[in-house]
């Protein structure tokens, strides 16, 4: 689908042609303000959605390279992850992200003394939590008999804890760890395998509060709260083209290459929103509700003088940068949808060959997709250097890749990919209401109580909309506690 323009005149033509009501303008159309505009155009209200990118979707897109459709990067959900859920179903595509029908993890270990690849699963069975999880722990090769009993232990602890108690926040989950007898093997194996690819950061550098609620949630809840879910297509089709005519759909205006420039409040109360489509290409729109749905850095950047008490913390909060390493081989080395690695700097590999479109072009060729997160040491290491360094990796980890070929060896990189969990950051995060009425933030990195995730954008997103339609007397349903019911 070609990405529509929008120049400002037709943003006031919308505005002024729609009937009468209250209005709200939407800033951001990655998860958390697509949410937004849905949530508050299904409640009544007329929505503009603001996005200055061509597209939307955020950090969660495509785009070509020659004949591939390529994802940005590889993203994931859990069945735990019920907002998320929540908006393919609002946006008609929850078949095209399916959820494994049980937890299965292949994980391979190449750091042993043999220096063969040997695998390992984490794996659920339909038996209640905790029991369902420990056959896999029992059986689990990479870790110790020794260091199997004390995981359990360390689980159970994990149930009591309440991931909301603002004193875990401050204390890294790794103390937290050693203090309960998890060994630097242990963490590698277990914590940091699901800990890194969840929170983007290793437990010595990740808040208690958000690991509790990571491990808490997804793994100690309910026997199938880890199932994985993943895009069958590329995430730009359900993110952007798929989320545009749901936005269509429910009357929503999509100004696309279009940016907020200025926020401001006038003396009747209403909100004044300056935008710019282009070099000389401004306009103006008003509104009742105003939702910021940005990085943290660009919402700073917009806050009117007051909007929060303490403005600058949005600045305390970092951020950290996942890595993708894109390799087309010459023929399939990989039999697994996806798997782990342990011994290796790689993380986890996805085969990506059915989404990108190059089983229909190419029967023989396999797509893989490397996903580094917390991948502060590779970040801006130059193609060559990452070409050497995962190459040989990927051939120790799939014996079948030393007879391929390479075809294609390309890398994307997302340098503030999500906020970073460290410790004390529960602190930094606002919630949705403002001290100004009518202005409200969403972002994964808002007080969601998730880590920077798809789900905590879409949370994010709720949040605002329940805030503003509570401020404007507008009736209120909850889509979770819909599902839940």
């Amino acid at each position: 689908m070609t990405p529509r323009t929008t120049r400002p005149d037709r943003l006031r033509a919308h505005e002024a042609g729609r009937p009468d009501g209250a209005a709200a303008v939407v800033i951001g159309g990655g998860l958390a303000g697509i949410t937004a505009a849905l949530e508050l155009a299904d409640a009544g209200l007329r929505v503009t959605l603001l996005e200055g990118r061509p597209r939307l979707g955020g950090l969660a897109f495509s785009f070509r390279r020659g004949e591939l459709t390529v994802d940005n990067g590889q993203h994931v959900y859990l069945r735990c992850c019920t907002a998320y859920q929540w908006f393919l179903e609002r946006i008609g595509s929850q078949h095209l992200a399916p959820l494994q029908d049980r937890l299965n993890v292949p994980v391979l270990d190449v750091g042993h003394r043999s220096g063969r690849p040997r695998l390992g699963r984490l794996r659920r069975t339909a038996l209640p939590v905790p029991l369902h999880l420990a056959a896999s722990l029992a059986t689990y090769p990479h870790l110790s008999l020794a260091e199997r009993a004390k995981v359990g232990r360390a689980a159970l602890a994990l149930r009591g804890l309440d991931p909301a108690d603002p004193a875990l926040d401050g204390t890294d989950f790794a103390t937290w760890l050693h203090r309960r007898g998890q060994s630097p093997r242990t963490i590698e194996a277990l914590w940091d395998l699901v800990g890194v690819a969840t929170l983007n950061a290793t437990a010595d550098q990740s808040s208690l509060g958000l690991a509790a609620m990571v491990f808490k949630t997804g793994l100690l809840s309910e026997p199938g709260a880890a199932d994985i879910g993943w895009a069958h297509v590329p995430l730009g089709e359900l993110h952007d083209t798929r989320a545009r005519a749901a936005l269509d759909a429910a009357g929503v205006h999509t100004a696309l290459r279009t940016r907020a420039t200025a926020i401001s409040r006038a003396a009747d109360g209403r909100w004044h929103v300056d935008t710019e489509a282009g070099p000389g290409s401004t306009g103006r729109l008003e509104a009742d509700a105003v939702v910021l749905a940005l990085p943290q850095r660009e919402t700073h950047a917009l806050l009117p003088d007051g909007a929060l008490d303490e403005p600058d913390r949005l600045l305390g909060i970092g951020t950290a940068p996942i890595l993708n390493l894109h390799i087309v081989y010459d023929r399939k080395v990989l039999r697994q949808p996806f798997f782990a690695a342990l011994g290796s700097p790689v993380q986890w590999v996805f085969d990506r060959t059915e989404s990108s479109g190059l089983a229909a072009r190419d029967g023989s060729a396999q797509y893989l997709a490397v996903s580094q997160s917390a991948a502060q040491d590779d970040i801006d290491r130059p193609v060559a250097e990452l070409r050497e360094r995962y190459l040989p990796e990927l051939q120790r980890l799939l014996p079948a890749a030393r007879r391929a070929d390479v075809k294609d060896f390309f890398v994307t990189r997302e340098r503030t990919a999500t906020f970073a969990p460290a410790p004390g950051v529960g602190r930094l995060r606002p919630d949705a209401p403002t001290n100004a009425p009518g202005l409200y933030l969403a972002g994964a990195w808002t007080a969601t109580g998730w880590p920077a995730t798809m789900e905590s954008a879409v949370r994010s997103g709720l949040n605002a909309v329940g805030a503003a339609l509570s401020e404007l007397g507008r009736p209120h349903r909850d889509p979770l506690r819909e599902a839940a019911v």
